[in-house]
């Protein structure tokens, strides 16, 4: 089975094509690629299938084997896959995923792609919709006690659940600690949540740490980026155009005021491609 993995800012995933090969115990697959041991060091894998209603369909899958809904660097590099391997030559790619139909735009250099732009919906506060236990209409910076520390969490969704806090210092303060304690908080989030650790440098910069469920810490997310911002924003901390500085590279991050979208730009490279013996995993 081939494989190939593709980076976007800290987000290390596995690209498999599943238009054109037929893949079963998807995931008994993904717990396999994703192993760290195996020495893929990959965030989760992504199958790229066909679609009815958009020209792909991408299912991601976390490094337990469970499904996830949506990452927009996952999606972005995606999108770099099908164009660059000659799946399509569309530069503008809708999306299937859990979390909705994405819309992307390449910026190609050549025979390749090297910058990508994604619009990843419009982000949910309704906490109908986002399943956090609150009596409040919105969860925005909300009163938690974490530990020995108070944080305002802000919950936002595109279909993969976020929080966000706001804090002074992310440099040196310690993710592995409350990034996992939040994580695992059911009396908040019946589901674990992923989790950024922002810091507001001036309106139009944002500096993030951001700590995946079931992962641990990235060194980048692209809807941890989005999360931030639309917390900024709301907030009055930011423009609604910003740049987010990440431990892989910055990330720039527009909301759009009149559609309430989110757009992100930035590259996804292709860091090798492999072939493994999968058949006791896939048959």
């Amino acid at each position: 089975m081939k494989f190939t993995k593709m980076q976007a800012y800290g987000n290390d995933y596995v690209y498999i094509d599943a238009i054109n090969q037929k893949i079963n115990n998807v995931n008994e697959l993904a717990k396999f690629v994703s192993d760290r041991h195996f020495a893929i060091g990959s965030d989760g894998m992504v199958l790229i299938c066909p679609s009815q209603v958009a020209d792909f369909r991408m299912r991601m899958f976390n490094p337990d084997g469970t499904e996830g809904e949506m990452c927009g660097n996952a999606l972005r590099s995606l999108s770099k896959y099908v164009y660059d391997h000659k799946l399509t030559n569309k530069t503008n790619l809708t999306i299937e995923t859990l979390g909705g139909i994405q819309r992307v735009e390449l910026f190609v250099e050549g025979d390749k792609a090297v910058n990508i732009k994604a619009n990843i919906g419009q982000p949910i506060l309704d906490t109908k919709k986002i399943p956090v236990n609150t009596n409040l209409p919105e969860f925005i910076e909300q009163p938690v006690k974490i530990l020995d520390k108070e944080f305002k969490i802000t919950a936002v969704s595109w279909g993969n659940p976020h929080c966000v806090m706001f804090i002074d210092d992310v440099a040196n303060f310690d993710v592995h600690k409350y990034g996992k304690e939040i994580e695992h908080k059911i009396d908040l989030f019946p589901n674990k949540t992923n989790v950024t650790f922002a810091q507001v440098i001036d309106k139009n910069n944002i500096k993030i740490r951001e700590w995946e469920r079931g992962t641990g810490e990235t060194i980048g997310c692209g809807t941890g980026c989005c999360t931030a911002v639309t917390a900024a924003v709301i907030t009055g901390r930011t423009n609604r155009k910003v740049s987010v500085e990440q431990i892989g590279g910055i990330l720039e991050v527009e909301w759009d005021e009149e559609s309430g979208n989110m757009f992100m730009k930035g590259p996804s490279h292709t860091v090798f491609e492999a072939e493994i013996d999968a058949s006791s995993i896939i048959s």
